[in-house]
């Protein structure tokens, strides 16, 4: 059986740009908390818990990202390299269970609104913004390169938004008095955590499933490697990434004549060329085979 793989350019992400955001939102939870029991708006308080949430997730986010950079042992032979999926499905989850319980709070809220003090919530609302905004921006490089990275980075993103909306429902509760605008203001907030939460949900779960990424087509890289001289049939294939980073395929590969393992290795030279080529796969796991009974069929339940 050969393993090879092919080195890539990986962007480096930073760790401490985590830590600073992690820091600003501790601030901005404590500060909005005590200002949502001031002024009594729940919006306020939702954007808190909203906040607290994304500390924690932070956090993990950090602690995940530490680990995927360990390296391989006997013990864990693909190192930590999951980390970060299991960082991001965890991430999406808590977006989607927090929106749920914003959204049972603002409907109750809403059939009997209270008098909020507007002014505390605009300041705070504002604040929420700045400190928010500066923490996108720290990410939003990482973020287009690395599933973990976004997961922190929505979180931060839809904690922006959520200000920006409290800030609005503020406004509007001081000048024309609209208090049932804070619970409106936190269902919104709330449905938009759940759009963003599942999108991300399915992504990393897919990843964690070990399940064909979208972008590949498995029919289309048998047809590719057939055109290959001295291939009979790839078959028994599994495609599946490991993180962002590793996309890899196993297969077993028929050969038409009897070949030497040196001819095979020049034979499996072009394989790996065609996969990363063609299909950006930059780990191949391939057995070879001559005339062996066995089932031929692209898809094989092991």
């Amino acid at each position: 059986m050969s393993n090879d793989h092919v080195h890539i350019h990986k962007h480096n992400v930073e760790g401490k740009n985590l830590i600073v955001s992690i820091l600003l939102n501790v601030v901005i939870t404590l500060a909005q908390i005590v200002g949502g029991i001031l002024s009594n708006s729940l919006a306020l308080i939702s954007d808190a818990l909203h906040n607290f949430s994304d500390v924690l997730s932070l956090v993990f986010s950090l602690v995940a990202h530490k680990l995927s950079r360990r390296k391989a042992s006997i013990e864990f032979t693909f190192g930590y390299k999951r980390a970060e999926l299991l960082a991001a499905f965890v991430n999406a989850a808590t977006l989607i269970i927090v929106a749920f319980i914003l959204i049972y709070g603002a409907i109750e809220r809403f059939f009997h609104p209270h008098q909020i003090e507007s002014n505390l919530v605009i300041w705070l609302a504002l604040l929420g913004i700045v400190v928010n905004g500066i923490s996108v921006l720290l990410l939003k490089k990482d973020a287009d390169h690395n599933l973990n990275m976004k997961s922190a980075y929505l979180h931060l993103f839809t904690d922006m938004m959520a200000s920006v909306a409290v800030l609005v429902g503020g406004l509007l509760m001081k000048f024309y008095g609209w208090f049932w605008v804070d619970s409106v203001m936190t269902i919104l907030i709330a449905i938009y955590l759940i759009v963003v939460g599942f999108d991300l949900l399915l992504k990393s779960t897919k990843m964690l499933m070990l399940f064909t990424p979208d972008a590949i087509d498995i029919k289309e890289i048998v047809r590719e490697v057939h055109k290959i001289d001295g291939v009979k049939k790839l078959h028994h294939i599994h495609v599946w990434n490991l993180n962002e980073e590793e996309l890899h395929l196993e297969a077993h590969l028929d050969c038409i004549d009897d070949i030497k393992l040196s001819e095979f290795n020049n034979l499996l030279q072009k394989v790996e060329y065609v996969l990363f080529q063609k299909f950006g796969i930059n780990h191949i796991n391939i057995q070879p085979e001559f005339k062996k009974e066995d089932s031929k069929d692209f898809i094989v339940q092991d």
